[in-house]
């Protein structure tokens, strides 16, 4: 297993649920955090949060919404403005939108397709020469279960995720003998602020995965000898 202490991940919707567990366990692997959210305040109770840990690790924060282009470029400018490297990006920021296909207004569809598609398509875009530049680096896509099976009333979501897998292949498919290594996370319901809202844990949070299950999973995937990758797992609860 190959050491993470020193590398640099770039995560974005890092502000909480999966994406703070992920930063958290990382920093505790000593690796340097780039961190992005729609809401500078969560990010900056995370930052706080590594910071307090006893690794020392750099962390930088930048607010950004990722369905939009300009705006994923303004936050990566600030975030590599001190040191260009970045050795890990995880793709984590998504929505969730549930409701029949009729219920959920054409807007909203089109919002969930914009973040979770486009907004990962941006950040791949953007980041992926400073992989290619270095010759080697991982690229996390944190899709989900419910991308591989469409499910009544999450035709958005489903769709968006199952969009975010064949992106993944594709990439993973032009860059994988270039050093880059791109994986593809599909986790099921995860106790997070956004499935607790839609009550997906029929509130019983417990019954579910929790952050902390992802982000070891991703932790100890990145800790793979280089020659070596994962290219699809998925992660699910043995409780019914």
């Amino acid at each position: 297993m190959q050491t993470l202490h020193g590398k640099t991940a770039l995560i974005t919707g890092a502000g909480k649920g999966l994406g703070r567990a992920m930063a958290l366990a990382l920093a505790n692997e000593g690796v340097n955090l780039l961190l992005i959210s729609r809401t500078l305040s969560d990010i900056e109770k995370v930052a706080a949060e590594v910071q307090a840990l006893p690794p020392d690790v750099l962390v930088q924060i930048a607010a950004a919404d990722i369905s939009k282009l300009e705006e994923v470029r303004n936050a990566l400018t600030t975030l590599t403005a001190e040191n260009k490297k970045i050795d890990i990006l995880i793709n984590n920021a998504g929505i969730l939108s549930y409701g029949s296909v009729l219920d959920i207004a054409i807007e909203e569809w089109e919002r969930v397709i914009q973040t979770n598609v486009l907004g990962t398509y941006y950040m791949i875009h953007e980041v992926l020469p400073f992989l290619l530049e270095q010759q080697q680096g991982d690229i996390i896509n944190i899709a989900s279960t419910a991308g591989l099976k469409g499910a009544a009333d999450l035709s958005a979501y489903g769709a968006s995720k199952a969009a975010v897998i064949n992106l993944s292949e594709a990439i993973m498919q032009e860059v994988r003998k270039k050093g880059i290594r791109v994986t593809i996370v599909n986790p099921s319901t995860i106790a997070t602020d956004m499935t607790l809202s839609n009550n997906f844990t029929d509130g019983n949070p417990e019954r579910v995965l929790q952050p902390e299950d992802l982000a070891f999973l991703v932790v100890n995937n990145l800790k793979l000898p280089q020659r070596a990758f994962v290219k699809e797992v998925s992660l699910w609860s043995t409780n019914p």
